[in-house]
């Protein structure tokens, strides 16, 4: 994976932070923690709406970006029963809005992804997978997911110290604690708008870590498309299976950005085989919209074999 020192795949164009990493303790000492201290953390005014087998991990470390964050994570039908049995994962952005109600940024408005991951791996329409989120820490969320300043925002610019923070700390710490198949070919990162940003960005800056990216309703208008000019500057086209949707009702900007973007990346060499652009007609810019599309976007990056799993796999 990329140094400090190595050339990314992406044209870093002046934008890199200058801000050194942060020391912090050693992801090794946190431990799991229990459903029902993920239920405590939960605004008392939403019943939670978790289903399935859940861990929660609070205040996750990280030296680069010098603060901690919760971490949630999904496990699939079975997982329990079978000791041998490993599993790909997603790592996705704001964490606190893809399972629970009681948690999401709009309280009662999450995306639903346990549930629907649940049913669509028991029918056998998606493989068993592990679900990591990674909570958003609400003031600097705009800083980590973006990879550079906004000309007229003096905010942004810590998305590669983000990426760092996932492959260097956050996988190596997952793949010791669950059983995971931990190569590229079974890795997958995804979120929706500036979490849809960071998503293909660190992505694509870490060919080597992901090959399966979910990127919903991604910011791609942010720093004047810097992303898209990143994109054609590919020094070449990484072996990435990407989902790239937007809503036709979230505004001509961001339709328009987005468009660019599939533009760029088919110009540099994906196709109908290895990207799969969606625009929804009527989408709107919102956790219920990402919520009634995300089992679309699981059954194409996590195709199953159509076997029903009852419970073991």
């Amino acid at each position: 994976m990329p140094k400090d020192n190595d050339p990314l795949e992406f044209p870093d164009m002046g934008w890199l932070p200058t801000e050194a990493p942060a020391a912090g303790p050693n992801l090794d000492s946190v431990a799991p923690r229990a459903l029902w201290e993920s239920r405590a953390a939960h605004n008392p005014a939403h019943e939670s709406t978790l289903t399935g087998n859940i861990r929660y991990h609070r205040d996750v470390p990280s030296r680069f970006l010098g603060q901690v964050r919760d971490v949630i994570v999904y496990l699939p039908p079975g997982y329990d029963e079978s000791e041998s049995l490993r599993y790909p994962v997603l790592y996705m952005q704001d964490g606190q809005n893809l399972f629970d109600g009681a948690t999401a940024f709009v309280p009662g408005h999450d995306w639903k992804l346990d549930e629907t991951a649940e049913t669509l791996i028991l029918d056998g329409s998606i493989e068993p997978l592990i679900i990591v989120g990674i909570y958003n820490t609400g003031e600097s969320r705009i800083d980590e997911y973006t990879p550079n300043k906004e000309l007229r925002n003096p905010r942004g610019g810590k998305g590669r110290l983000y990426g760092r923070f996932i492959t260097e700390e956050l996988k190596p710490f997952v793949d010791a604690v669950y059983r995971t198949r931990p190569g590229r070919l079974d890795t997958g990162i995804g979120g929706s708008s500036l979490g849809g940003l960071v998503s293909i960005y660190t992505g694509l800056n870490y060919p080597d870590v992901f090959s399966r990216l979910a990127i919903l309703s991604p910011s791609a208008w942010w720093g004047r498309g810097s992303i898209i000019t990143r994109v054609r500057g590919l020094a070449r086209k990484p072996s990435t299976k990407i989902w790239l949707d937007i809503g036709t009702s979230e505004g001509s900007g961001s339709i328009a950005a987005v468009r660019a973007l599939c533009d760029a990346l088919q110009a540099r060499g994906w196709t109908d085989d290895d990207l799969h652009y969606v625009e929804v007609a009527d989408g709107q810019h919102s956790e219920d919209d990402w919520a009634a599309r995300c089992g679309d976007v699981l059954k194409w990056l996590y195709p199953g074999d159509s076997t029903p799993v009852n419970g073991r796999r």
